[in-house]
């Protein structure tokens, strides 16, 4: 197969990300017959259709989507080149550092080992983002080369079920944390409230727990986060089953109860990309994250 030279990638991630072709030429300063024939050219060389064509623009099909976050991917080693060359040799990183997280792991576990990170190299400069742990969640950003590194829930039911890798990502556990029970300071039997829940408590490792659970009613409310949900528990709104990270918040108006030795226990660690996890600054931040949790 031919290769895709960079221009080609770069045409290739405009079109998806601006829906349709005379948006990405606007973007890149092409015509659109000039965005027209370089898709047609990428997808001669990658033997496949990369775009669905219609009245409202473009959209990738499968192969459209694996292609673009592999443009992505290699577009942003380009990108890190420079820096990993004038790095080499004197323990310098540099340049932007781009951080996918789930909220609690943006609150409570990044910030001291960014604090670290940023001390030793002056000249990082992380961006960090917060997603959802919903679908494809933090580990789907890293595969589609919009961030150097998630921090993730690697036994839930999306597509990092395991250390050790999926989708070609590669992943390590950072930390493992036990749930709780949490519930309004001082109720007399806290098991007879409601259940509060959020969209994000989904793995399939609490689930399982859960059924298994005569006294765990259904959720009645669902709030947009496990911050919510905390809050909504302080207000004596109901009970909640909630991870240690996300209890760091809580204040006193609330209890909290352990499980016990069998209830469920949530593995959070990283994900990032082969090519990323050799670069000065993936690796610097894996260092300083493991740091944190030992």
């Amino acid at each position: 197969m031919a290769e895709l030279a960079p221009h080609e990638l770069r045409v290739l991630v405009a079109v998806a990300e601006t829906g349709g072709f005379s948006a990405a030429a606007a973007r890149l300063g092409l015509t659109q017959s000039a965005v027209s024939h370089s898709v047609r050219g990428s997808e001669a060389k990658v033997g496949a259709v990369l775009f669905e064509r219609g009245r409202t623009g473009a959209s990738p099909t499968p192969a459209g989507e694996r292609a673009v976050g592999l443009a992505r991917r290699i577009l942003r080693m380009y990108e890190v080149l420079g820096a990993e060359a004038r790095g080499a040799g004197r323990d310098a990183v540099e340049g932007v550092l781009r951080i996918a997280a789930f909220r609690s792991a943006a609150l409570h576990l990044l910030p001291p080992a960014l604090e670290r990170l940023t001390a030793r190299h002056p000249g990082i400069r992380p961006e960090v983002r917060v997603v959802r742990e919903l679908g494809a969640g933090t580990a789907g950003e890293v595969a589609a080369g919009r961030a150097d590194l998630g921090i993730a829930t690697l036994n839930g039911t999306g597509p990092v079920p395991a250390e050790g890798g999926a989708a070609g990502l590669l992943t390590g556990v950072l930390r493992e944390e036990a749930y709780a029970l949490v519930h309004p300071a001082g109720h007399p039997d806290p098991k007879t409230l409601p259940l509060l829940d959020w969209d994000e408590n989904c793995g399939s490792y609490t689930r399982d727990w859960w059924r298994a659970q005569d006294w765990i009613p259904r959720a009645t409310v669902k709030a947009e986060d496990d911050g919510m949900v905390l809050t909504m528990v302080g207000r004596g709104l109901g009970m909640a089953i909630l991870p240690e990270l996300s209890l760091r918040e809580a204040t006193d108006a609330v209890d909290i109860t352990g499980l016990g030795p069998s209830g469920p226990v949530r593995r959070v660690g990283y994900v990032t990309t082969p090519e990323s996890a050799a670069t000065l600054g993936v690796r610097a931040l894996i260092r300083e994250l493991r740091s944190e949790t030992r």
